[in-house]
């Protein structure tokens, strides 16, 4: 399996390092948060660490460190629009309960 960034999202991030003048991609991640337990993390890049794994969608590099590998893997990064809020959802097929925020979720 892999990780994936919806054609929407990728249009986003290739929008978004246009303007900064610089970057690769964007990196995806997990880290010990909330009240779930686990906070997705993400970044834009410059580099590409000897450690990443890459995958690459619509022209877009998605960077994932490998101890995030097993909570990321199957997901896809979408940009919504919801009302008047933007902002870019997991679809992860890993996620067996989130918090009531939706900041934190478990696997």
């Amino acid at each position: 399996m892999a990780v994936t960034i919806s054609e929407k999202a990728a249009k986003h991030v290739s929008n978004y390092l246009a303007k900064r003048g610089k970057g690769v991609g964007i990196r995806l991640g997990v880290r010990t948060s909330g009240c779930s337990g686990m906070a997705y993390k993400l970044e834009f890049v410059d580099e590409v660490d000897d450690s990443d794994l890459v995958f690459e969608s619509y022209g877009v590099k998605v960077l994932v460190d490998p101890k995030s590998l097993p909570y990321l893997e199957g997901t896809e990064l979408d940009f919504v629009r919801e009302g008047l809020n933007e902002g870019f959802k997991f679809n992860n097929p890993n996620v067996k309960d989130q918090c009531g925020c939706g900041e934190s979720f478990n696997v």
